[in-house]
């Protein structure tokens, strides 16, 4: 069990998560912030908002980032981006 962080990143910025939450891993981490994204998303077409942040940062107690969900990431297949690999 650890604590972590889901910060949420619009361009430079970053708006903290103050407050964390107590989760048994990574993984679980990962899941609260692709349910967060998909949520993100769901609330900007909803309001039929032009703009949303562009990821879900990960972070530790310690606050090192452990991932970075992008938002596209929870879109589904065919209105991915391209890749630019």
């Amino acid at each position: 069990m650890g604590r972590f962080f889901i910060h949420i990143k619009a361009g430079d910025e970053v708006f903290p998560d103050e407050e964390g939450a107590d989760l048994p891993s990574v993984g679980a981490a990962r899941e609260e912030a692709l349910r967060t994204a998909r949520e993100l998303l769901a609330n900007a077409i909803r309001g039929a908002r032009a703009k949303v942040p562009e990821a879900i940062v990960i972070a530790d107690e310690g606050g090192r980032t452990l991932e970075v969900v992008p938002l596209a990431s929870v879109l589904p297949e065919p209105l991915k981006p391209p890749s630019w690999e």
